[in-house]
């Protein structure tokens, strides 16, 4: 059954004056704002000594009368109420943050607060850190912590661990400083004046000596395969990137390519050109050769150039429409086995043939059913749990315009710390956006970084627990997981418990420590490790909520409940979340009389974000959802990091038509204007403006009857004019800040994409669910039974 809330009154647009949210000079102008902080403060009950960003994040917000809660930039993660010296060397909330920037003291707190606990994990993006060589990595005795600033030296001998709190000798050798040259201040070791740092791991971190970089490229070229013509695109931006794969002068690369038979290509050095083997027994697949398959890059370069360049001709004239997916990977892992590395498939269709083979299973009218979210075939995660042993890590590239069943392939990647990239309706000549989006995909693959052999273990401070973790990976242990490989656009999320009081304690610390090999075979240690104040009262709990960290974690829990459970399950429970909350504020912390609905203004944002989540593909009613979308969804929403999720959950927007220099950021002679966020919301849109939405990775353009001097066009027009000078330097501002490049789509009045532009303000009614407004009313109404 629809829950209540998708049916409901006309929407709040009809009846409330309409604002202009930039021509606001702070979003702090709520609708019954107190006369000051210090009778906000009285009314909290008397927050004492409580800095004032605090008393900020606590005032009352009633949602039915606030209709301005954006702020005019994208949201930053609220600051831990920390001493001036931790704050500085706390960990990057890009990197690492808690759903709680204020821990509460017991389980018992949390509970009260009704909001999740756990970890926000971006491991090992790009950034520059401290790399540290040192005979001896200082690790507390008993925890095996590694040092970090949140340790305490009693003197310059002992240091006490700051998670089990455990007395530790401190070696000789860290007695002197290779920074500043110095004997005797083991507290300015760069170990201890960074929250981040990668080491140069000795033989002890290794089982092996550090294998070669290896790449394994496994292409589907089946009829269909041919039909969407990937091939010669896949081949050309190796060509081009050949020489920027991560590694060294020992990286070894491989080709397999499969149709209803599977063909390995010999490039051993002194061959005239590629030779192809056929293995056509796919009920038992084996390797024709062992030492010529997997080739070193630098020794058949030009080899490998004339596979490249003849492979897209080789089955331009292919008829064979079945897939043997299964047994070319098993291919692959026999093949991988030795060394590990990364293998890559490109897959376009539903594979029929052999071990793995699936049926159709999407019925237009039972795209929500559950059963159908989860794998048919154990198939997959069984390859991927051997991939994962042997360390192979499998990275999925779906480029299908049918159902392919990607409940089932993804599982390949999942358990083997692999990515999933999908491109519905792929077509290299019937959708150009298709096209440019694999292209710009596939350049970044090929040149990101990359660990081979990775483990992560995450501890904390005593007393607290971790129960769940999500993401792309293998749980070795309660807090170990193994990655095949790790890459610098994967992301994790940690559900926390707390099992014994913290009321000994001021402080909590989080601690994640990745162990990996490099592309250039060393081994190495990234660790970062988070500090946050421990607190007592629920009113600072709620100070330090970081919503945005709240709603990712409830997007990874709901995601996990629509495949246990049910889809209505998950959603029910995202609505809960609201009610919990508002009933929660309402009875423990805010002595107001207010009427309405009143969160503390860190949630304000709350209730709008979850409305985002129930209207995302990944958890939305009704059969218009492509089964396959919407599991790509679900997976996108495991794997992507925080700030990447929110643009996707709940996009940006802005008006650019009126960007004037002021509050403009001004950086390397460049200003780069700043304008003000818009809800989301056709409201908020006029037919004479310009407006850029930011949904991550595709920017859309949105263009209505212009008439001033950025004519409509299908592309960012380049005039020598003050305003066409803002809007590029605003977007260059925006690319620069990312890791993958986005897509700007023109979206003009007559074009079907306007659809889809529409579909992302989510603040207005939609087909099959409501207004912010209607969804407001129905948290009132569940608050009232």
């Amino acid at each position: 059954m629809e829950p209540a809330y998708q049916q409901g009154p006309a929407s709040h647009t009809d009846s409330s004056p309409s604002h202009d949210l930039y021509s606001q000079s702070s979003y702090q102008q709520y609708s019954q704002p107190f006369p000051n902080l210090s009778q906000l403060s009285a009314a909290l009950g008397g927050l004492s000594g409580v800095p004032e960003l605090e008393v900020e994040a606590l005032r009352p917000v009633n949602l039915l009368q606030e209709r301005n809660l954006l702020p005019p930039r994208p949201l930053e993660a609220p600051e831990p109420n920390l001493s001036p010296d931790l704050k500085k060397v706390n960990c990057s909330p890009h990197t690492f943050r808690c759903t709680l920037t204020s821990i509460p003291q017991t389980q018992a707190l949390l509970n009260k607060a009704r909001l999740p606990l756990g970890l926000l994990l971006h491991p090992f993006r790009d950034l520059q850190l401290p790399v540290i060589t040192s005979n001896t990595i200082v690790r507390c005795r008993s925890c095996r912590t590694y040092i970090n600033p949140f340790v305490t030296f009693l003197d310059q001998r002992r240091w006490k661990c700051n998670l089990c709190y455990r007395v530790n000798d401190v070696p000789d050798e860290f007695m002197y400083n290779p920074v500043t040259r110095s004997y005797g201040e083991p507290h300015k070791r760069p170990e201890v004046q960074n929250s981040t740092v990668e080491f140069i791991a000795s033989s002890d971190y290794m089982l092996r000596p550090p294998q070669p970089a290896a790449y394994l490229f496994v292409l589907d070229v089946s009829h269909n395969a041919v039909e969407a013509g990937y091939l010669k695109y896949f081949c050309e931006l190796l060509l081009d990137n050949l020489d920027k794969l991560p590694g060294d002068t020992r990286t070894r690369v491989g080709f397999l390519t499969f149709d209803n038979t599977i063909h390995f290509y010999n490039l051993q050095e002194g061959l005239s050109q590629p030779q192809m083997l056929v293995v056509s027994d796919i009920d038992d697949v084996f390797i024709p050769s062992h030492d010529s398959l997997m080739v070193n890059l630098k020794e058949s370069k030009e080899l490998v150039k004339d596979l490249l360049t003849s492979l897209p001709a080789m089955f331009s004239q292919s008829r064979e429409t079945h897939s043997a997916l299964g047994p070319a990977l098993q291919a692959a892992f026999k093949l991988m086995s030795p060394t590990g590395g990364r293998v890559t498939v490109f897959q376009t269709q539903l594979p029929t043939l052999g071990a793995g083979a699936l049926q159709s299973r999407e019925d237009p009218n039972q795209r929500s059913s559950t059963k159908h979210l989860g794998p048919a075939t154990d198939f997959y995660k069984k390859l991927a749990l051997d991939c994962s042993g042997q360390q192979i890590g499998v990275d999925l590239f779906l480029l299908s315009s049918q159902y392919a069943d990607l409940a089932s392939l993804s599982c390949i990647s999942k358990y083997s710390a692999g990515s999933i990239f999908y491109y519905p309706s792929f077509h290299y000549i019937h959708n150009p956006a298709q096209l440019e989006k694999f292209q710009r995909d596939l350049e970044r693959y090929f040149t990101r970084k990359i660990g081979f052999e990775a483990v992560m273990r995450i501890r904390c401070t005593k007393g607290l627990s971790i129960h769940t973790f999500h993401g792309n990976f293998f749980v070795r242990s309660t807090d170990l997981l193994s990655l095949a490989n790790v890459n610098p656009d994967s992301a994790f999320a940690v559900q926390m418990s707390i099992e014994d009081s913290l009321a000994d304690s001021s402080l909590a610390c989080f601690q994640a420590a990745l162990l990996y090999t490099s592309s250039k075979g060393k081994r190495r240690i990234r660790v970062h490790t988070l500090c946050l104040p421990v607190v007592n009262q629920l009113s600072d709990v709620y100070a330090g909520a970081d919503v945005q960290a709240v709603t990712c974690l409830l997007a990874n829990m709901a995601i996990d409940r629509s495949i246990s459970s049910s889809l209505s399950d998950a959603r029910d429970a995202l609505v809960n979340a609201v009610v919990d909350l508002v009933s929660a504020y309402k009875s423990n912390v805010s002595n107001l009389q207010q009427s309405g609905l009143v969160v503390p203004a860190a949630m304000r944002l709350f209730p709008v974000y979850i409305l985002s989540l129930l209207k995302q593909k990944a958890l939305r009613t009704g059969t218009s959802t492509r089964l396959d979308e919407r599991v790509f969804a679900m997976c996108e929403f495991k794997t992507q990091p925080l700030q990447q999720l929110m643009r996707m959950v709940h996009p940006d927007l802005y008006r650019l038509d009126n960007m004037s220099d002021q509050g403009a950021l001004h950086l390397n002679d460049t200003v780069v204007p700043q304008p003000h966020l818009l809800h989301l919301s056709a409201e908020r849109l006029s037919r004479d403006g310009a407006f850029l939405m930011d949904c991550g990775y595709v920017s859309f353009q949105y263009y209505l009857f212009i008439t001033h001097s950025t004519v409509m066009c299908s592309h960012i027009p380049e005039l020598e004019t003050p305003l066409s000078e803002r809007v590029r330097a605003f977007l260059d501002w925006l690319q620069d800040n990312r890791a993958f490049s986005s897509m700007i789509h023109i979206v003009k009045d007559d074009a079907s994409a306007k659809a889809t532009f529409f579909q992302h303000l989510v603040e207005d009614r939609s087909e099959s669910a409501s207004s912010y407004y209607e969804f407001l009313q129905h948290i009132q109404q569940q608050m009232s039974k």
